[in-house]
């Protein structure tokens, strides 16, 4: 840049401005320098920078080499001597414009700045950095406060969700409850229902056999007295006689007549087990006898343990100890042996179905074939002491892996296809032993060993 160049652009520029060279020659100037000086700019034509500093020619010298030599500018501190005779002192900012080269000196820029203004600029400056900064904290707090609340809204909204799933779940139990409940009270009062208008006509039927029994042989006695005195019978009577069989029917009229009392005394049984097991809604606690009710359960779950179409019998094998009478509620209980040998007859179709029973129970000698390889439930009580007693139910079907046996007792889960079980059979049971009676249900089992529930519950 020449000094022509420079005044050019230092003309419309309102900072003090010196173009100067390496060795302290002023070049250019522009009127706010002049100002500073309270001189015209014609008379700093000719002027050195050392005429117009405090400062000694080393320390200037030392100044402009450092300006020359440097790729930035650099700052400095130099006093000009006013035309009347004060000091300013000033901020100096040195940039090279033109490097030095063996042909030319470097030429530098320098730009003054009043030290006074330029500290109250730096305070100015400062105190805005400040405010600046403690607003960027500001904002930074904000924003994090604004994050933590967030975070807190997640998992506040993350809690009320899980509270609001659990609740719904808890209202899916307890409906779905309900109408077990309700289907299970109305399963037992169609059942009692049921038994009351059978048991009427089998009663009458029941009792008048024994009278229609007597009259019949009455009539018969008759009839063989007549032929003992009576030897010539007319011809007609005589062929009815033959076409009858008498002789056949005297014999066979009194088997027909104990069949039919059997078959009276089996409908009255089952409907005695209807009765008994319709007991679902009773909400008194009763004295009863446990295997009355396992009994009344297997008998009404008959049709499933004999043989049909694919299936084999099942054969159920009692281990019945002697035990007193159990304090509970009768009903209840009936569920939970229901429930559980409903499973088990489940789980050895299951097998049949599929074919896998002989890959469960390997054929080994003879005996051990009979009993291992037809499907079988072993029902047992036992006395353990004067306060409890205990019921297992084992079948030796495929069994349970680890993982459907942590879930066992959960609400809904069934391993059943789909419209097979609701996965409440269980669960139900869990409360009536559990929290119903004080007792406690358990399961036992392995894959390949069948399994086997125990309950315990307390006799009084």
């Amino acid at each position: 840049m020449t000094p022509e160049q420079f005044l050019e652009l230092a003309r419309v520029l309102p900072e003090p401005l010196l173009l100067v060279s390496s060795d302290g020659q002023v070049l250019a100037t522009n009127q706010p320098v002049a100002d500073m000086l309270g001189l015209r700019r014609q008379e700093l034509r000719g002027k050195t920078l050392f005429e117009l500093v405090a400062e000694s020619a080393n320390d200037v010298i030392r100044y402009l080499q450092a300006c020359s030599s440097s790729r930035a500018m650099v700052i400095g501190s130099l006093t000009l001597r006013k035309n009347d005779g004060q000091t300013l002192i000033c901020r100096s900012q040195g940039a090279v414009i033109q490097p030095w080269s063996p042909e030319s000196l470097a030429l530098i820029l320098l730009r003054l700045e009043n030290r006074t203004l330029a500290s109250s600029n730096f305070v100015l400056l400062n105190e805005k950095i400040d405010e600046l900064a403690k607003e960027v904290q500001k904002r930074k707090q904000a924003e994090e406060a604004l994050l933590k609340a967030n975070q807190e809204l997640e998992i506040r909204v993350e809690e009320r969700t899980t509270a609001l799933q659990e609740t719904l779940n808890k209202l899916q139990l307890t409906q779905t409850q309900l109408i077990q409940a309700e289907k299970m009270s109305s399963l037992g009062q169609m059942v009692a229902g049921i038994a009351h208008e059978i048991n009427n006509p089998v009663s009458f039927i029941h009792g008048n056999l024994h009278y229609a029994q007597k009259y019949s042989q009455d009539l018969l006695k008759l009839v063989q007295i007549y032929q003992r005195f009576c030897s010539n019978t007319p011809l007609e009577i005589q062929k009815y006689v033959e076409e009858i069989d008498l002789d056949f029917l005297i014999q066979d009229i009194s088997k027909l007549f104990q069949s039919m009392k059997v078959g009276t005394e089996r409908i009255q049984e089952i409907v005695q087990s209807l009765r008994n097991f319709s007991r679902l809604d009773e909400a008194e606690l009763k004295q009863v006898n446990i295997h009355e009710g396992i009994d009344n359960t297997l008998m009404i779950l008959e049709h499933r343990l004999q043989s049909r179409h694919e299936y084999p019998e099942i054969k159920v094998i009692k281990k019945y100890s002697q035990l007193p009478n159990v304090t509970c509620y009768p009903g209840q209980l009936n569920q939970v042996f229901m429930n559980i040998i409903v499973n088990a007859i489940d789980a050895l179709e299951a097998l049949v179905v599929n074919d896998q029973w002989s890959k469960v129970n390997p054929k080994t000698t003879y005996n051990q074939t009979l009993i291992k390889n037809n499907p079988q439930i072993e029902i047992k009580t036992e006395l353990i002491d004067e306060k409890w007693i205990t019921v297992s139910i084992a079948d030796n079907g495929l069994g349970i892996n680890q993982e459907v046996h942590s879930k066992l007792f959960d609400p809904f889960f069934t391993t059943k296809a789909v419209g097979k079980g609701t996965g409440l059979g269980l669960f139900i049971s869990y409360q009536i032993i559990v929290e119903t009676h004080k007792g406690q249900i358990s399961c036992f089992s392995a894959p390949g060993e069948g399994s086997e529930f125990v309950i315990k519950i307390p006799i009084y």
